[in-house]
């Protein structure tokens, strides 16, 4: 099979969650539009939250991690024929607890929905209460579309993946503004969307799944608990269930803190994170699902070296897009937010409310994208318990903070211990990191922390500039409409911040861009070559 190199695939694969983030992000200014922060808004939030929160722990989370590793393993040790019985079980699998869940959270549906609300929100319980069982069955077929990711992630194919989130954006903004007319309000519209959309998801991928030679098709329970594999895929599961409902629960406890702090807080927690996720998804989501086949690879082939290189690489990659990122979003993040949500619905307030969690969110960011990248490295070698541990230190951490600060300072102090529980999940993993004999941790370690400290140095350079230039740059447009009155400015500032980052990254001799920019010469250079004999084949 050919080797699909880790930058080609993850700029391909960005490329395409770049659309479904933009996509997402639109699909966030359309709740914006429609709901604004209102007492309605939160209640779509919470409803979603909840299969949300059961599909991050049996799809993207714990099936896809503990799967990739267990098919590879079949791919390149088991016949076709045990390979094929270890996908129908694990189908079978899936889609039996899946659909547990889902019976019991549509009728369980009524007595959880008062957790997340104040005592004021008694009138909008009941349709908290109808979102919820509306979007509940999202988690049984978003977890069929993780299991079918998983085995096209396994063959390194990644397009397919990476086109289904963006299906489910368009059809949830459409279904927004072509159902809403049918339904008491908009919300109800939107869920139905969600419904649509994670159907699609799975649909979409099965005719590429089954292209490449694999089936889905149920066995009976007693095989599918029985299988081999199955019971390998549990064992790696129920730890990393542990771990990722200890992280997940930061946002049920973080939800039901701020649905109790005020009407606005949990949708304004939920609008800053989606500008947080844009960036998030765009790289470190991508770099984290390309490096998981190949890293596992190599460990089963125990070609440590070129395991400790690719974790470095990407570890670097993430620092060095997603620190300068901050810093620019430090300074505007009001006219970012501003510039996405404010509208007739979306008021003022509405833009002091997410400002406010924003500001601790995009603090975060580095924390949380290095996250995603350093797991990949434990579930590779089959670890799943350190990282569990270091999610449940995590969330620990976020608890306590969050039900301390919320008192004092709402959902800002919600998003700074989100922030701060990230960067502790951070410092454990390094930490964790030394108990794997093959992995250099200590020179990664080394190197991480070096080249953050750089980048947080060129990053505030780059920053100063533009913070003393924005008041500049806004006067002249401050009388438009709010796309040019934001946009313009905001563009501008990107160029000038851009600008200057680069310099000094080239300045400075930057390892990253050296590597990027040779790879770019080197295509260039091809392209060059290309074209000179494709024009001396025409003159012949």
């Amino acid at each position: 099979m050919r080797k699909t190199s880790l930058a080609a695939a993850g700029v391909k694969l960005s490329a395409l969650t770049l659309c479904s983030r933009v996509l997402g992000l639109i699909r966030e200014m359309t709740k914006a539009a429609f709901l604004g922060t209102s007492a309605l808004a939160d209640a779509f939030g919470v409803a979603f939250m909840l299969p949300n929160l059961f599909r991050r722990l049996f799809a993207e989370n714990s099936v896809s991690v503990a799967f990739i590793p267990t098919f590879r393993g079949y791919l390149e040790k088991n016949s076709k024929e045990e390979t094929q019985e270890f996908i129908n079980a694990t189908f079978t699998l899936v889609s039996f607890l899946t659909a547990v869940v889902v019976v019991l959270g549509i009728i369980a549906a009524p007595f959880i929905v008062p957790l997340f609300a104040d005592e004021n929100s008694g009138g909008v319980l009941d349709e908290m209460t109808l979102l919820t069982r509306i979007m509940f069955p999202y988690l049984f077929v978003i977890s069929i579309a993780a299991l079918l990711q998983g085995i096209l992630n396994s063959l390194k194919i990644f397009s397919p993946s990476g086109l289904t989130p963006v299906f489910f954006n368009l059809i949830v903004i459409l279904s927004t503004y072509l159902l809403s007319p049918f339904f008491a309000n908009p919300a109800r519209a939107m869920s139905v969307g969600v419904i649509l959309g994670g159907t699609v998801q799975a649909l979409f991928q099965l005719p590429f799944v089954i292209k490449n030679g694999w089936l889905l098709s149920f066995t009976s329970l007693k095989k599918a608990f029985t299988n081999p594999g199955t019971k390998k895929v549990i064992a790696l599961v129920l730890p990393t269930v542990i771990g990722m409902a200890a992280y997940q629960l930061n946002d049920v406890v973080s939800t039901s803190l701020a649905g109790k702090a005020g009407t606005g807080v949990v949708s304004s927690l939920q609008y800053s994170l989606r500008l947080q996720e844009l960036i998030l998804g765009i790289f470190a989501v991508s770099i984290g699902t390309v490096i998981l086949p190949d890293l596992s690879g190599l460990a089963q082939s125990e070609k440590w070296e070129e395991f400790n290189r690719m974790l470095g690489q990407a570890v670097k990659i993430i620092a060095l897009i997603t620190i300068p990122v901050t810093f620019f979003a430090l300074v505007y993040g009001e006219n970012i937010i501003k510039l996405v949500y404010q509208s007739k619905r979306f008021t003022d307030e509405s833009v002091l409310l997410t400002k406010q969690a924003f500001e601790w969110h995009i603090a975060g960011l580095y924390f949380i994208a290095l996250n995603r990248i350093m797991a990949p490295a434990f579930y590779a070698q089959g670890n799943t318990k350190l990282p569990t541990l270091a999610g449940i230190l995590g969330f620990v951490v976020n608890m306590i903070l969050a039900s301390i600060l919320v008192n004092f300072f709402a959902g800002s102090g919600i998003a700074f211990a989100l922030s701060a529980a990230s960067f502790a999940n951070t410092v454990l993993l390094f930490a964790f990191l030394k108990k794997c004999p093959n992995v250099s941790a200590l020179k990664i370690a080394k190197s991480t922390l070096a080249y953050t400290l750089k980048l947080v140095l060129l990053s505030v350079i780059a920053a100063v500039p533009v913070w003393y230039l924005r008041p500049v740059l806004l006067a002249p447009f401050a009388h438009c409409n709010r796309f040019i009155a934001q946009g313009v400015p905001l563009a501008i500032a990107v160029c000038i911040f851009a600008v200057i980052g680069v310099a000094l990254l080239l300045l400075t001799k930057d390892p990253v861009i050296a590597v990027i920019k040779n790879a770019v010469l080197r295509k260039l250079g091809r392209g060059k070559n290309t074209a000179n004999s494709t024009s001396t084949t025409e003159e012949n």
